[in-house]
């Protein structure tokens, strides 16, 4: 199974549009995860009209408009995606991300979470954590970056795309 993970599109507030490049591996994604900060509901209409399959939560700066909940669970291929946006101070991230993992499923589970505009795949105590940057560039973020993974036989492997 074909993921495409990303988070902090913030269009428009801080970019104009999704990217063709992020649009491209979307649609080609079997699910879609993201990890909040859409910015305004036609940015998350936009991604669930591409998509075959969408998870997604609600970010620190989206309007009560986007209404997803902030902490979702996705289970695919055998694993068990805890997806929440992170918010909160960069210093105690990952902890802060795998506790929420293990405050909303068994062991096992994949945290996949936003807000920093970094990458992160690090495991702590026991929890992968996930953070695929954002995908727009958006300030304070350096680059436009997001993840497109595999779930295959119970196991992940996920790869950082950048900007074309």
């Amino acid at each position: 199974m074909r993921l495409a993970i990303l988070s902090d599109t913030h269009v428009p507030g801080r970019a104009d549009g999704i990217p063709s490049w992020v649009e491209a591996r979307v649609r080609e994604a079997d699910l879609v995860i993201h990890a909040g900060d859409f910015d305004s509901p036609d940015t998350l209409a936009r991604l669930r009209d591409l998509s075959a399959r969408f998870v997604g939560v609600r970010g620190n700066v989206d309007p009560p408009t986007i209404d997803l909940p902030f902490v979702d669970i996705a289970e695919v291929g055998g694993l068990t995606f805890v997806v929440t946006h992170g918010t909160g101070t960069r210093t105690g991230y990952e902890s802060r991300v795998a506790d929420a993992v293990r405050d909303a499923a068994s062991d096992g589970a994949v945290g996949v979470a936003g807000h920093i505009h970094e990458v992160v795949d690090e495991t702590v105590d026991g929890v992968r954590v996930l953070n695929p940057g954002t995908a727009t560039a958006a300030n304070p973020g350096d680059d436009a970056t997001m993840m497109v993974g595999t779930v295959a036989d119970g196991s992940l492997s996920v790869e950082v795309v950048r900007d074309d």
